[in-house]
C-alpha cells in the first residue's frame, strides 16, 4: 500500500509538523491577548507580558462587564447573528431547492442561476448601495445589519450543489406519496442536509459576528453599534468616549488590558460554537461537489 512507503511516511511527518506549526502560530496571538487581559496596568504598559499573565488581575474584566455600552453592543451582535443566520438559512433553502432541479422541471433555472452568479461578480458599488439603503429608510435601524446580507450567492450555490447530490428517488417517492415541494423540502431534503446546513450556519454566524463596516457606515448613533463596530471605534480609532472611565479608574486600569479583555470576550462566542460545528464543516464543503 502507498501509505506504507517511506516517501509517504516522510511526507506525513513533514505535513503534520507544518500543520502543527501553523496551528501554534494561530493560537499564540490569542494567548497573548488573553495574558494581557489578565495582567496588571504596569506590566501591560511596560510590554512585559508574553504568553502568561504578569501580576494577575481581573480589573479589566470587571470594567468591561460593568460598561453598559459594551454590554449593549454584545446584545446587538447576538440579536443580529441569531436573526441574520436564521433568515440566511431560510432564504438559502428556498432559493437552492428550485435551482437544483433539472431544466425539465424548472425551465427557467439557468436564467435565474446566472442572475445569482452575475450579482456575485458585479455590483453597483458602495454609493448606489448606500442610496438604496437610505431610500428604504433603513439608516440607523437594526434591520440594516440584517436584511442587506440575507442573500449570499456563495451559500446558495453551496446548498444547491448539495441538493443535487441527493438521490432523485427520494424526491420521486415523496411526490408519489402526495407530498408537495414544500413538504419534500422540509421533510426529505433538510433532515439529510445537516452537514451543509451546519457549514452555511457557521459561515453566516462568523460573518454577522465579525462584520463592523456596515455598522460604522449605516448607524450614526454609537450606542447602537454591534460589538465588532464598537471594538473598531475603541481600539482602532481610539475613541474612548464610550468607555466612561473616571480619572481614578484610568490610574488603576490600563487601556491596553481593557481592550484585550474586550477582544477576548468578543472572540469567545465563535470560539465556543466552532468546535461543535467543525465536524460538519469539511463534510458540508465537499458533499455535492463530486458526481458519480
Amino acid at each position: 500500500m502507498y501509505h506504507k512507503t517511506m516517501h509517504y511516511r516522510i511526507f506525513n511527518v513533514f505535513n503534520t509538523c507544518l500543520l502543527v506549526s501553523l496551528a501554534i502560530l494561530c493560537i499564540i496571538p490569542l494567548l497573548h491577548v488573553l495574558a494581557i487581559s489578565f495582567s496588571s496596568k504596569a506590566a501591560a504598559d511596560a510590554s512585559l507580558v508574553g504568553l502568561w499573565p504578569v501580576d494577575f488581575s481581573l480589573e479589566a474584566y470587571k470594567k468591561t462587564i460593568n460598561n453598559p455600552a459594551f454590554l449593549h453592543s454584545i446584545w446587538v451582535s447576538i440579536a443580529r447573528t441569531v436573526l441574520g443566520t436564521a433568515l440566511t438559512l431560510a432564504v438559502t433553502f428556498l432559493a437552492a431547492y428550485p435551482l437544483s432541479k433539472d431544466n425539465r422541471v424548472f425551465c427557467s433555472r439557468s436564467i435565474y442561476s446566472w442572475l445569482f452568479v452575475f450579482s456575485m461578480v458585479f455590483n453597483g458599488g458602495l454609493v448606489p448601495f448606500y442610496i438604496v439603503i437610505q431610500k428604504l429608510g433603513l439608516i440607523n435601524s437594526f434591520w440594516v445589519l440584517v436584511l442587506p446580507s440575507t442573500v449570499n450567492t456563495f451559500l446558495v450555490i453551496l446548498m444547491l450543489n448539495f441538493f443535487r447530490g441527493i438521490p432523485k428517488e427520494l424526491e420521486e417517492a415523496a411526490l408519489i406519496d402526495g407530498a408537495g415541494h414544500f413538504k419534500t423540502l422540509f421533510k426529505i431534503f433538510l433532515p439529510i442536509s445537516l452537514p451543509s446546513i451546519a457549514t452555511i450556519a457557521l459561515f453566516s454566524m462568523v460573518f454577522h459576528w465579525n462584520s463592523w463596516f456596515d455598522g460604522l457606515l449605516y448607524i450614526n448613533n454609537a450606542k447602537d453599534f454591534p460589538l465588532a463596530t464598537f471594538l473598531q471605534t475603541v481600539i482602532i480609532q481610539r475613541d474612548m468616549s464610550s468607555m466612561s472611565m473616571s480619572p481614578k479608574e484610568m490610574e488603576m486600569l490600563s487601556q491596553t488590558t481593557v481592550n484585550a479583555a474586550q477582544i477576548f470576550i468578543g472572540a469567545a462566542p465563535i470560539l465556543l460554537v466552532y468546535p461543535f460545528l467543525q465536524r460538519f464543516f469539511v463534510k458540508g464543503m465537499t458533499l455535492g461537489s463530486v458526481k458519480e
